[in-house]
């Protein structure tokens, strides 16, 4: 998620996966997949950044993540 400020002022998150594509004239729009816009205070150029920093946190948190390993129970021999 990345957090973008409406021109009302009031901030909101939106999933950085379902942008669609981000227009400036003057006022930057975002385009989402399901058909849903938002006209927020940001540029073009600093949502990208948020979506960019976005997923290198993803990539990051992915390549720092342990995955736990199955408990095997202890062989017995009879």
């Amino acid at each position: 998620m990345i957090v973008v400020t409406r021109l009302n002022a009031t901030r909101f998150a939106i999933n950085a996966d379902l942008i669609e594509r981000i227009q400036e004239n003057p006022d930057t729009v975002v385009f989402m997949v399901n058909g849903a816009k938002y006209v927020v205070t940001e540029t073009m150029e600093e949502i990208i950044a948020l979506v960019a920093g976005h997923r290198a946190r993803v990539v990051s948190l992915a390549r720092n993540y342990e995955q736990p390993q199955p408990s095997v129970p202890p062989l017995t021999h009879r």
